[in-house]
């Protein structure tokens, strides 16, 4: 299996790929003026507690208060160790109005929301995540094998204590791209986060809230400490300032990894080379068309996000039961695929096309099971519901890749949807009616589109002269070019 990561590099945005065997697998998105704020660590002041939903708003210093909820708190004992938070604890035993909180974003904020806090602080490494409050060794689950686990346990707990008394302790995550690494390279690690944590420590103490105390890494560093394991290839990154930071950066924080970075020097975009843009232009639409001639309706809501797996045009060679079974295996490693390009997050519900065969059935969910693995983002698979839907979720923490690219449409107000030529054009009629009641005008002039002019004047114009009948008085259409469908006026003359 061959992967890549692609960074194309701008002055006011960043955008990195991952590409396996030349396909779009994911794609991350930075802009100077939005950047996200995950793993960044604040000063806050609290502005608001919130006694029934056991949570608190705090200031931060962006646009929207952050939100804690009483879980992501994490009291600490005399030795300044986490403790377990009290399940039934009340928040105003932990919070009051007014106080300092140092905490650190895990949620961007999205649409309307503010950004999801936690007090259990952690900053990163390549193979670790440290928490200085913790004295917790933990290990990630998607490394399975349990002689590699007790053997990694082992090389971090070793480590940490020769530094014990240096750096007075905390805890370590280990991560998933530490599988079957070296002593030497986790040695590397554990010094770097600590050295950071300690500088850390005294912006702290100086820092008045609402102050940013440490900021994450900029995406194009971030590619090399997150996406970076065994199976990829190379780095290729299409600016050369840029490539000489991430050069420089590797060899220090992970210089068996400096050799694959290659700066991209052709003049045609990156990004067109591997037809990445034409992925993302694809990822933006509803419907995602799959091989055998069917298709996907993706769509993303407030709520949840759903899928509905569609035959289209593929017929099948033997019988129907056979053609849905073959359109739904296809479909389920189709929306592994979707899921990562357009981030979608929270609810999602599934609909495959009805499946008789329970062994079908299984088959289907275990392959949807099998592509989510290589999902860096935490997923879960309920099953399939009493109505034939596969219902799962997966961790969102930051905007999907249509809030990042699109807005709501200024015609429609994102409905989706606009009202149709009879509907307005009725609406017009009725407006009329009412003013004509009102006032004592000679004449009524309506500014409209040109596509309601056509039909003001053809299918409707039966409607207009008995209308000027009833009310006594001429009415007069002008086209108004700026106007779409839903717009018009009307003037009284």
């Amino acid at each position: 299996m061959s992967e890549e990561i692609l960074v194309n590099f701008g002055p006011t945005e960043t955008r990195a790929a991952l590409v396996e065997n030349g396909v779009l697998q994911e794609v991350f998105v930075e802009r100077a003026r939005t950047k996200g704020f995950v793993g960044n660590i604040y000063k806050g002041k609290v502005v608001r507690v919130l006694p029934g939903m056991q949570a608190a708003f705090v200031d931060i210093g962006q646009v929207r208060a952050g939100f804690i909820h009483v879980s992501d708190i994490a009291p600490l004992n005399a030795a300044g160790v986490e403790e377990r938070a009290n399940a039934e604890a009340d928040i105003r035993e932990y919070l009051r109005e007014g106080q300092d909180l140092l905490v650190q974003v895990t949620k961007d904020q999205i649409s309307t929301k503010g950004a999801r806090l936690t007090t259990h602080l952690s900053v990163s490494a390549r193979y670790l995540v440290y928490m200085p409050n913790s004295d917790h060794i933990g290990i990630s689950n998607r490394i399975e094998d349990e002689e590699e686990r007790k053997r990694l346990k082992a090389l971090v707990e070793k480590l940490a204590a020769e530094y014990e008394e240096q750096y007075k302790g905390g805890g370590f995550i280990i991560r998933t791209v530490a599988e079957g690494v070296s002593e030497e390279d986790l040695r590397a690690d554990i010094p770097f986060v600590y050295r950071l944590w300690h500088d850390l420590a005294d912006t702290i103490k100086s820092a008045s809230a609402p102050a940013i105390v440490y900021e994450d890494l900029p995406l194009y560093m971030r590619t090399i400490r997150d996406l970076m394991r065994s199976n990829i290839e190379r780095v290729r990154i299409d600016s050369r300032e840029s490539f000489a930071k991430m050069e420089k950066f590797a060899k220090h924080y992970a210089p068996e990894i400096g050799g694959k970075i290659e700066h991209y020097p052709g003049e045609r975009p990156l990004f067109d080379l591997y037809g990445v843009e034409d992925e993302i232009q694809r990822a933006l639409d509803k419907k995602a068309v799959l091989k055998s001639g069917g298709y996907l309706i993706i769509e993303q809501t407030e709520a949840m996000s759903t899928i509905d797996v569609n035959t289209g045009a593929f017929v099948g060679h033997r019988n129907l039961e056979e053609t849905i079974f073959k359109t739904n295996l296809e479909a389920a490693a189709v929306i592994a695929r979707q899921l990562r390009v357009r981030n979608l997050g929270g609810i999602i519900i599934i609909d495959f096309i009805d499946m008789k065969d329970v062994e079908h059935q299984r088959q289907v969910l275990r392959t949807l099971e099998k592509n989510l693995e290589k999902d860096r983002a935490k997923t879960s698979i309920t099953g399939v519901s009493e109505l034939g839907l596969v219902e799962m979720t997966r961790k969102r923490t930051r905007e999907s890749l249509g809030q990042v690219l699109c807005e709501a449409c200024p015609v429609c107000s994102g409905r989706g949807k606009l009202k149709s030529a009879e509907t307005i054009c009725y609406e017009i009629f009725r407006e009329i009616l009412r003013e004509a009641r009102t006032y004592d005008n000679d004449k009524f002039l309506v500014l409209v589109s040109q596509s309601l002019i056509d039909r003001l004047l053809d299918q409707e114009s039966d409607s207009v002269a008995d209308l000027e009948a009833f009310i006594g008085r001429p009415i007069k259409f002008q086209v108004e070019s700026l106007y779409n469908q839903e717009q018009y006026d009307i003037i009284l003359v």
